[in-house]
């Protein structure tokens, strides 16, 4: 298989030649490593490529049966993890810190799924900013235009499957982190549930609840065959949300009837401007709602922002301090400026005046937004707000902030993408789907919120925009179908 070919299939598509026989395991992994030898060297993607996992590779019948038989893969370089692999957690503290000697629950799903898994990316330092330009590895760079973020903390993931190194690659969002990289790379990304998708054995509530796992992806159907592979609970979770009887892959087949879809452009968390384009692009997904048979109307979420900044803040900036100490205790390093990136170390430093009163404050604060989430969808399906406010920043952007404490800079980071960490302190579902490029040519997200477990209606909804309006087939100038003729 030439590499054009290779990047022209989604995950099920390369699974189904696999199965068929009409190229092999080996074959298809050779090409995943060399669509990222091709690529990589432009954009820093993945940071690190396990190249004996061709060797590896049992192409026994007894794994045929698996929806993602043979698909490369690659694993983001935080949250769920492989056994005894490097996991530094995008953070010069952590630099050659490998993971513990047991793969979490999630990623033996994965593997179970039938991938083969080929490296890991990029990441921000500690997957706390929404641009992936970590000190540790450098800055990864968007394949649409590289002079643009591909957003965070997904962005390694995101740039690597935009691109064409792998049709799916891991990832997890904590305030944004699989719907803005999503978004900014024109990829399908789709937020999970709270703890629909394992996060154990060695984290029960990450980020007190609002860390989510997953993938990103081309295709609807790519997303839905691997939540079939991966949801529901592992062992002694702390909580989860139960994962539908049926498949999800099934549910994109089914019509997606006709919703009730509620359309905020109201940006109070926190309030900034939306750039024009972002909003003619919602406009723009609204209306294809409507073509569709379904019911639009403007619709704000109702919540008190001012105090819900206020408990994210406290939740983020005491996350941050306990992670440090934690890693800086594991490795026998202290925080300093020499290890630990500028925001980080502001979280670190605000939170020692944090009290405990002040954290279980903040967490009793999450139940209004998932009330005002809740109430909201006794009156609507689905919300419609843009993925970010804005379409893809300039590299440095966000780095260059000057702000003189935490808070600042964490107010101007959450400018970027105001509609999506509620979503993460409600637990509610999400996606992200790339329905309209901008006049420069740089792709919009559009978001689609849901109630809790509601991932079908999502899906089928998904499964029909991508229908009326197919994205799979754009590409960035920046990808293997665009140069895999000069690499075959």
């Amino acid at each position: 298989m030439q590499l054009h070919e290779y990047a022209s299939f989604d995950g099920l598509g390369l699974a189904d030649l696999v199965k068929r026989r009409q190229i092999s395991r080996r074959e298809v992994a050779r090409c995943g490593l060399n669509a990222i030898t091709a690529m990589n060297s432009t954009l820093n993607a993945v940071i690190e490529v396990y190249d004996y996992a061709v060797a590896k590779l049992d192409d026994g019948p007894d794994l045929e049966n698996r929806p993602f038989f043979g698909v490369p893969f690659l694993l983001k370089d935080i949250g769920s993890h492989d056994a005894d692999v490097k996991h530094e957690l995008g953070s010069r503290l952590t630099k050659g810190l490998n993971a513990p000697p047991f793969a979490s629950e999630l990623v033996n799903r994965f593997r179970g799924s039938g991938v083969t898994i080929l490296g890991r990316t990029n990441i921000p330092e500690l997957g706390t900013s929404c641009t992936t330009e970590p000190l540790l590895y450098g800055p990864t760079l968007n394949p649409w235009d590289l002079s643009k973020s591909p957003g965070g903390s997904s962005g390694g993931a995101a740039a690597a499957v935009a691109s064409g190194m792998t049709p799916i690659a891991h990832a997890n969002d904590a305030g944004g982190s699989i719907r803005w990289p999503a978004a900014c790379c024109g990829l399908f990304g789709l937020k999970p549930s709270r703890n629909l998708n394992p996060v154990g054995p060695d984290a029960g509530l990450p980020v007190n609840g609002y860390a989510a796992e997953h993938i990103v992806s081309r295709t609807v159907r790519d997303s839905a065959a691997m939540l079939d592979a991966t949801a529901g609970p592992d062992a002694g979770p702390w909580c989860y949300t139960p994962r539908l009887s049926g498949s999800y892959l099934a549910e994109t087949m089914r019509p997606a009837g006709k919703l009730r879809i509620g359309l905020n452009l109201h940006t109070n968390f926190p309030p900034t401007p939306l750039q024009a384009t972002v909003v003619e692009a919602t406009l723009e997904a609204a209306r294809l709602c409507e073509s569709l048979g379904h019911q639009v109307e403007e619709a704000k979420l109702e919540f008190d922002h001012e105090a819900l900044l206020q408990a994210n803040y406290v939740i983020w900036a005491s996350g941050i301090r306990r992670g440090v100490l934690d890693l800086s205790t594991l490795v026998g390093l202290a925080p300093s400026p020499d290890t630990i990136e500028p925001h980080n170390l502001a979280a670190f430093h605000a939170a020692e005046a944090m009290t405990a009163a002040d954290l279980q404050g903040a967490l009793a604060s999450l139940n209004m937004i998932s009330r005002a989430y809740g109430d909201y969808f006794s009156r609507y399906d689905v919300m419609l707000t843009p993925t970010g406010s804005r379409e893809p920043s300039d590299l440095g952007a966000l780095t260059a902030i000057k702000a003189d404490t935490f808070y600042d800079w964490y107010i101007e980071m959450m400018k970027f993408c105001p509609f999506t960490a509620s979503v993460n302190m409600a637990g509610v579902p999400a996606m992200s789907v790339p329905l309209v490029h901008g006049k420069s040519g740089l792709p919009i997200g559009s978001h689609f919120v849901a109630g809790l477990g509601q991932e079908a209606m999502l899906l089928r909804l998904a499964s029909q925009l991508e229908s009326a309006n197919p994205w799979a087939d754009r590409v960035p100038p920046i990808h293997v179908r665009r140069f895999g003729r000069d690499h075959d």
